[in-house]
Order: structure tokens, then sequence, then C-alpha cells
């Protein structure tokens, strides 16, 4: 059985970060395995027939069944409060398996603008080829959620904090909109993780992550996962993937659970990190303006404590001179790496005009609010000085 049973489900988060999902095999051992293996063997033709049928639980096909990837699934589960978890390939994949569990051509999406560049793609130019509309709104304007709402939207979709100017929405206001409405709430909690952020507590209805991300926190596997109940995301998006196959490997997500494991010591300390180098960067003459929850001068700022724990780790900032000067900044960088990729413990930054969001037009780029100048730091767990003397290079020649 799993080290925490179902009396157990009032531990603690890094408890159950810890210990959940793991079911110990007669080999006894401590650490969670890895099963390696495609396919899982029947005892008789019977119970193969029962399995395939649903008759019985058990393993199939790792496509769809598999110990280890239900570990992850069970883990990430238990931490954002969900009834299920469906584990991906990739974060997009999360998103796409959703929509495409959840949607039908005539079907209408309400979004919010600020959205990673990929998402924005994948509603605009793949979704739309199969009759499923996608609308935009200011994510921050709950008024303009409510306007846009109509009898063909099925799905509101947000992240927040967006990526990359990290502005907030009430989550609790917006799911009571979307309710109302008869819509579903899917929030992307990528960058805030269960650990600093729990939108099904606050009225969502599905969460999405790129587990490539935060959840892994060293950089090194790429996977998604989707939570939410049993019938949208156990049947739904479990339909998608035990028919479409976008799966997550048993390796990439045995990496997701020792990645769990230090979630919560790890957002804090970005969180505490970023907060110092937003402030720093607020003193700066290059600098004409910095974007951080924590900052008080953030429009959001009233969230922070209220939905989040803390401010995250993602600081964005806007530098006077455009791309010449972002990139010169980037550019001068001996320590931070230059990558789009963000919830490593080694600081990132990004130009997202030309990266994250470079295949958006001029005009969808500037209703988004990615200026040329615009840059983006995942701050990592090196010491604040170092990365505050990294960026000074290039920033105290502007």
């Amino acid at each position: 059985m799993s080290e925490l049973s179902d009396l157990d489900l009032d531990a603690g988060f890094a408890t159950r970060a810890i210990r959940t999902g793991h079911r110990r095999t007669p080999e006894g051992e401590h650490s969670e395995p890895v099963f390696a293996t495609s396919s899982f063997v029947f005892q008789s033709a019977a119970e193969a027939a029962a399995r395939f049928a649903g008759d019985l639980e058990g393993n199939i096909y790792s496509r769809f069944t598999n110990p280890t990837v239900r570990a992850f699934e069970e883990r990430l589960a238990s931490l954002e409060g969900g009834d299920c978890c469906v584990a991906t390939a990739s974060g997009m994949a999360a998103i796409l398996a959703t929509c495409m569990g959840l949607l039908k051509a005539g079907d209408r999406i309400l979004s919010s603008r600020s959205l990673f560049g990929s998402t924005t793609m994948l509603f605009n130019k793949y979704l739309a080829r199969f009759g499923i509309e996608t609308h935009y709104v200011p994510l921050s304007d709950l008024d303009a959620w409510e306007a846009a709402i109509d009898a063909r939207t099925r799905l509101l979709f947000c992240e927040t904090p967006s990526n990359p100017l990290t502005e907030m929405v009430d989550l609790r206001r917006l799911a009571e909109i979307a309710h109302r409405r008869g819509c579903l709430l899917v929030v992307d909690n990528c960058f805030c993780t269960p650990a600093l952020q729990r939108p099904l507590e606050l009225g969502a209805d599905i969460v999405i992550h790129s587990a490539t991300k935060y959840l892994d926190g060293q950089g090194r596997c790429v996977g998604g996962a989707v939570v939410g109940d049993r019938k949208q995301v156990g049947e739904e998006v479990y339909g998608v993937l035990r028919t479409a196959g976008p799966t997550m490997s048993p390796f990439n997500a045995w990496v997701f659970l020792k990645g769990l494991e230090t979630l919560e010591l790890r957002m804090l300390a970005h969180s505490g990190a970023a907060a110092q180098l937003a402030e720093w960067l607020l003193t700066l003459p290059a600098v004409e303006r910095v974007f951080y929850p924590g900052l008080a001068g953030h429009p959001q700022h009233a969230l922070v404590g209220d939905q989040q724990r803390t401010g995250g780790g993602i600081v964005a900032f806007q530098v006077r001179g455009g791309q010449d000067a972002a990139w010169r900044v980037v550019d001068a960088t001996r320590m931070i790496s230059i990558t789009a990729n963000l919830g490593d413990a080694k600081t990132t930054i990004t130009h997202p005009a030309t990266t994250t969001h470079g295949r958006l037009t001029p005009e969808d780029r500037a209703k988004a609010g990615i200026s040329d100048g615009l840059l983006r730091v995942a701050v990592g767990l090196e010491d604040v000085q170092d990365i505050q003397k990294d960026l000074a290079r290039g920033l105290s020649a502007l």
C-alpha cells in the first residue's frame, strides 16, 4: 500500500510531497522504483480481458498505466488538492489533452491575453482548425471576462501569475464568474506550483502544469500534468491520453517525484531571492519598469498573501533602449544561463519578444505587453549578490 493511507490525508504539505504515492514492492525498496517496461503480464486470458474492459484495476500498457507515473500523479494530485491527475509528455501536451478531452467543434475558449507564446499558438493556429474559437481578454479585468462569455463559451483559461509579466487575477472571483455562466475554469499553475498557490481550493476546476519547470527543479526532464476531478480529468482527459498517447515516460516521472520532495523548500528560496532582485532592479536608472508580484507597486500586489503564499521566483523588467539594449544585457552575462526554460536551480534569462513569444505577431505581442526591451529572469538558487553582479555587467553599461 501507499506510505500514506487515506487516514493520512491531513498530513502536512512537505510530508505528502515526500511520502504520497509510493507502494513498496516485495523487494522492500526505500526510494521509488522506475518501472522501465512497456507492457505488463497477466495471469490469464480472463484477467487480461477484465483489465482491458475496465472491470479489474491494474497495469496494462505504459502508454496509460505505469506504477512510477501513477506515483507522480497521486503525489501531485494530493499537493494540489485534486481527486486525480493525468501526467503527460509536456506542459503543452497537458493543455492539448485538456482541450481535446473537454471541447468539441463550435465550442469557444475565453483566455487571458497574457499567455505563454506556445499556448497562444496552440489556440490560434491548431485548435482553430478544428472549429474551436478562442477569444482573449485582459487577465485582471474581471468585467471583461464576464462581458466576453457567450452561449458557446465552454472553458476559461488563464495563467496567474502570467508569463512573463507576472500579472495576476483574483481566482475566487473569476471562478464565480465561470461557474455562474456554466463554464469551466482552467488555471496554469506553472509559476507558483502548489507550494505557493492552490487554484482548486480557490474555485478552479482544473490545474495545468509544465512539470518541466519547478516540479523538476533542475532542468532535467520534460513533462506535464492535469489535475482535477474524476469525471473531467479522470475520464475525459485520461481518455485522450490512453488513445492518443502524449505519455510521460517512467524515468521522467521518477525525476519529478524526486523534485516534488524538495518543492516547498525550493519555491520559498526562489521567491526570497526574486524579491531581493526585484527591489535591487528598482534602483537602477537603466531599468524602466520591474514586474514582480511581491513589489508594493505591482497592480495585483494585494493578491499576494491572499491567494499566493509569496511573489514567486520570476522577475521581468524593461530596460531603456529596446531590443538592442536588452540583448546587450543578455550578452554581457557570464554566469546566468541564456535559455528560455525556467524553474531551474540555475538562474536563467531570456528576451521574450524574440524567444518564448517570438512566433506571435507584433500586434499580438503589443496587446500582451511584450515590449522589445523586456527581459525575464527566472531566479535560481545561487547567491543573490552573484546574480546581481552578473546582471550589472550589462545594465551598468546602458
